[in-house]
This record gives structure tokens, C-alpha cells and sequence, in this order.
């Protein structure tokens, strides 16, 4: 089984084009001005959430009784977690099983990807070291002025 894409007007204008590769595939229906969109068959759903579920959960399990081999299931995946400083590895992967764990049960995985993303993002800050210590000060506020908080203004 695989993927299958097809503009969105497709979908609005011959609907007998796109149904019908759902029955071995996952369709993506490519949008010109917003986010692509998905269509599965809801078995298929069910599935991938389950097993998502089962693996997020087991792999929790894990994490509380051998930290340490988390890790190592972490950095197996997630080349760029050598990058952090060591102290903050155990953090980055607590983070990212508890959002996992969470968004397995709730089907809410937007948490999941923005932390990765985030935690990925500092990995990256701290590969290069001219660049983590300009981000860690100090600033140059010479010039600077007070920013009003939103919605403090006048109007």
C-alpha cells in the first residue's frame, strides 16, 4: 500500500478518479493556497492510530524502567540529539515521549511534531557553536525600545 496524489479540483470535479484509489492507497489532494489534505479509508485510521498508540505506549514503558536505552532508541532515530548538551538529552526525550504518549491516546500529534521540531531546531543551534553563543548574550540594546505588549494600544 502506498500513497496516490491528485490535485483537489480532481476530487470536486471527477470524484471517480479519487474514490476509488482509496481502496489500496491513501490519497494526498495537493491544494495550491493551503495545506495539503489526506483521505484514508477509516480502517486504515484506526490502524495506523492503534499501532501508534501501542508503540508510543510500550516504548513509554520502556523509557520508565531503562532510561538509558530510550536514549539509545531516541539517538537510533534521531541522529541530531548528540548535538544537545548531555545534560539536556534526558529532557529532549522525556519531552518527546510524554507528547507522544499524549498524543497517541488523544489522536492530537501537533504537540508531538512542534516539540520534535523545536528540539530538533536547538540540536541544530547548538551544532554550530559560533551561533549558540551569539544567542546566548550578551545583547547589544543600544537603540532598543520598549515594545508595547499586543493589545495594549490605543485605538
Amino acid at each position: 500500500m502506498g500513497t496516490r496524489t491528485f490535485p483537489f479540483s480532481t476530487l470536486i470535479n471527477k470524484q471517480t478518479s479519487v474514490f476509488p484509489a482509496l481502496e489500496d492507497a491513501d490519497v494526498i489532494l495537493e491544494r495550491r493556497d493551503a495545506e495539503n489534505l489526506v483521505l484514508m479509508r477509516s480502517e486504515r485510521f484506526e490502524a495506523m492510530v492503534k499501532g501508534l498508540g501501542l508503540a508510543a505506549r510500550s516504548l513509554a514503558i520502556i523509557a520508565r524502567v531503562n532510561r538509558s536505552l530510550a536514549e539509545e532508541v531516541f539517538a537510533e532515530e534521531l541522529p541530531w540529539l548528540v548535538w544537545l548538551p548531555e545534560q539536556a538529552r534526558p529532557q529532549c526525550v522525556k519531552e518527546l515521549l510524554d507528547h507522544l504518549l499524549a498524543g497517541s491516546e488523544t489522536g492530537l500529534l501537533l504537540p508531538f511534531a512542534r516539540a520534535l521540531r523545536e528540539w530538533q531546531s536547538t540540536a541544530e543551534i547548538y551544532s554550530d557553536p559560533e551561533l549558540a553563543r551569539r544567542l546566548r548574550g550578551p545583547f547589544d540594546t543600544t537603540g532598543a525600545v520598549d515594545a508595547e505588549p499586543p493589545g495594549s494600544a490605543d485605538g
